[in-house]
């Protein structure tokens, strides 16, 4: 005799309480789940707090064009001239030393006194603020540029007067006076800036923060990263 044929059990049905195979793939464990990523600014100041802090450098690096404009007057070589007068009876003025290099140590004196401003505001605000961003180095670039200008107009304000045949008649014919400052290399006036965006990138390069580096196997589960080998 055969036994008799029992049918097979049928299959087990996975209960709503217990998850499947397939869900328990899809439905990452909860220690292993993916960091949230961290909210905007969390990292930063924030792009309003820069954009203030751009402004506020923008404005204390071009007031600093006053007393610039100032070690400008008083350091630059003086240009001598001297009044006379013609035949005619007309006040002409000219160099009494057509050889001498003044002239060239006026725009020297301004350029070279740009390079240090642009260093030392470089260098203050790194300290005040150790990160970099867009607004710092705006304000840093274009602060360098309108000081430039600012101490330009300084300087020949306090210089001598532009009006040089009303000098020479005042100081009478012959005698020897400073003509007005004047700047020739308009290039000067972009030193402060340079000087101030190579020291401060220097900086930010040799000892800014630096970005973690990740770690080597650490991955997002399901990623094929970081994953034990079977």
């Amino acid at each position: 005799m055969t036994a008799p044929l029992t049918p097979p059990p049928p299959p087990h049905e996975p209960s709503s309480h217990e998850p499947s195979s397939h869900d328990a793939w899809q439905a990452p464990d909860a220690g292993s789940a993916a960091p949230a990523e961290a909210p905007y600014g969390q990292g930063g100041p924030g792009m309003k707090t820069e954009l203030i802090e751009g402004a506020v450098i923008l404005v204390a690096v071009a007031l600093g064009g006053v007393l610039l404009g100032v070690l400008w007057w008083w350091l630059a070589p003086h240009v001598p001239l001297v009044g006379d007068v013609d035949a005619q009876g007309n006040w002409v003025v000219y160099l009494k030393d057509t050889e001498g290099e003044q002239a060239v140590g006026v725009d020297g004196t301004l350029t070279l006194l740009a390079l240090a401003f642009g260093l030392v505001s470089a260098l203050v605000v790194f300290l005040w603020r150790r990160r970099g961003g867009v607004p710092l180095v705006v304000g840093l670039a274009v602060g360098g540029v309108l000081g430039s200008l600012l101490a330009w107009r300084v300087g020949t304000w306090l210089g001598p007067t532009s009006d040089v045949i009303a000098h020479a008649k005042a100081v009478g014919k012959g005698v020897t006076f400073s003509a007005p400052l004047k700047l020739g290399a308009k290039g000067a006036l972009l030193a402060w800036s340079f000087a101030g965006l190579v020291v401060h990138l220097g900086l930010t390069a040799l000892f800014g923060p630096r970005d973690p580096e990740p770690v080597y196997g650490a991955g997002v589960p399901g990623d094929g990263y970081g994953a034990p080998v079977q």
